[in-house]
């Protein structure tokens, strides 16, 4: 009886954990003909400067090695859980890790200060949710807060990408709060 429970719960919790759950930064699923899942490199937005497209590349695939570079027994886990393992100067060098190899390359891209606190926040709560022994460790590693960084700047970088494509289209103008913010065709 309570393998089947068990069973039920995993399906039903499963479909809403997974919206909740960052995806790989640098590689997207599909299904292929056989029905095989399959995985390949994510495209870049459309409309991005070489600068604003170098930047995205480089802080997707280092994300993805800090946060799911390994397969291991069906989990996916990647160099910060590993050095989290290292009581209190682990954590201390994933929270530099996090700052240097993420962070710091996306204000290159000339994002606003508000994404720039919100990337810094992400990497706050899993320092912090780090320093608890072992299990701040999983959880840390759950959170994976450099995919969600990455997320955040791709999300910035598509908006930043389309509006310079709208502008040269000559379609409807955005206001000058707004071009402040995006800084469309910057980098370029």
């Amino acid at each position: 009886m309570t393998f089947i429970l068990t069973k039920a719960g995993k399906k039903l919790f499963e479909k809403h954990l997974e919206q909740y759950a960052p995806q790989d930064p640098l590689y997207e699923f599909y299904t292929d003909g056989k029905g095989k899942q399959k995985r390949r490199k994510r495209s870049l937005p459309p409309g991005l400067s070489p600068r604003d497209a170098k930047i995205l590349s480089s802080v997707k695939r280092r994300a993805h090695y800090l946060d799911k570079g390994f397969h291991f027994c069906g989990l996916r886990f990647g160099w910060t859980f590993l050095i989290g393992l290292i009581p209190v100067i682990g954590d201390i060098v994933n929270a530099m890790l996090n700052h240097y190899l993420v962070i710091r390359k996306a204000k290159q891209a000339d994002v606003p200060d508000w994404l720039v606190s919100r990337m810094v926040l992400n990497n706050l709560l899993s320092a912090a949710v780090g320093f608890v022994p072992l299990v701040g460790d999983v959880i840390a590693a759950v959170f994976r807060a450099n995919s969600r960084n990455a997320g955040l700047l791709e999300e910035m970088l598509r908006l930043r990408g389309q509006e310079y494509i709208r502008q040269q289209e000559g379609g409807a103008q955005l206001s000058a709060r707004d071009v402040d913010e995006v800084k469309p065709g910057s980098g370029f």
